[in-house]
């Protein structure tokens, strides 16, 4: 049934709009994926307590011209994580692991925020596993205004829109936004999750896209130049005046733009 409705996506012209949703055993954990597309794969990783869903248009517009594959990360959407703890590493380790079930050697990426983190770890971990990334308010470690604001996160004192985001992706209810944000509280203490030294970046090997807001509260602007001067051959766009989710907003057409022309160069930068 699965090939026949695909089947019917691609002579229709509507692949993008068709996103299969599966689930896959990884690491004691259930992580749900959804797939639209087709072309060269291409993973989109979300930020904390937000979910797949999340991508939204932008993942019909980039399912156009590859085959895009949207994960909840542990815990998130519909994914399960019977052991309550979120780290980073966990979460590229999950992916690593998805890459294999579904038989891909090398993939492009696109992580905001945490899933920008999870893919410094995945390409630190596993340099081959990612071709090209784009890593959207991303850090190599937790100042400590980012701890402040991470250690004191509850669904009374966070911003009214972000406590529904988070309750819009929790498949689970209100349960799984309470240890979401738990979890959050824990990452904020955490002094290993999230320390990426010199040494380590230098292991990248992906054609890397940083994307920062100047006006990030959670990440200075030094942070994503600190990232750039470390990756080798990486491209780094400040976006004026924006904030720790800086294509939102007025920038998604400048987003879409930029990202397309990156994930078609050459290695040469053509």
């Amino acid at each position: 049934m699965k090939s026949i409705l695909l089947a019917i996506c691609a002579l229709l012209a509507l692949a993008p709009a068709c996103a299969q949703a599966e689930t896959a055993a990884v690491n004691g954990v259930s992580l749900h994926y959804s797939v639209r597309g087709s072309g060269e794969p291409l993973l989109l990783l979300h930020g904390f307590g937000a979910c797949a869903a999340d991508w939204g248009e932008l993942a019909d517009r980039l399912a156009a011209t590859h085959k895009v594959i949207a994960v909840d990360a542990r815990g998130h959407g519909q994914s399960t994580n019977p052991s309550g703890v979120f780290r980073h590493a966990d979460a590229a380790e999950d992916i690593a692991a998805l890459l294999d079930i579904l038989g891909l050697n090398q993939v492009r990426a696109i992580g905001f925020s945490s899933g920008g983190i999870t893919l410094l770890h995945l390409a630190t971990r596993h340099p081959d596993r990612l071709s090209k990334m784009v890593i959207i308010g991303a850090t190599s470690h937790f100042p400590p205004p980012a701890r402040a604001i991470m250690q004191s996160a509850t669904s009374a004192n966070l911003p009214p829109d972000v406590v529904a985001a988070y309750r819009q992706c929790a498949s689970r209810g209100e349960a799984q936004v309470q240890s979401l944000l738990g979890q959050f509280r824990a990452l904020g203490a955490s002094q290993t999750d999230t320390d990426f030294q010199v040494a380590d970046l230098a292991k990248i090997k992906a054609a890397t896209l940083i994307v920062h807001g100047d006006r990030d509260v959670f990440f200075p602007v030094s942070i994503p130049v600190n990232l750039y001067q470390s990756i080798s051959g990486s491209a780094l766009w400040i976006v004026p005046n924006g904030d720790h989710s800086p294509t939102a907003g007025a920038e998604p057409a400048a987003f879409i733009d930029v990202v397309a022309r990156f994930l078609s160069q050459k290695p040469d930068g053509r």
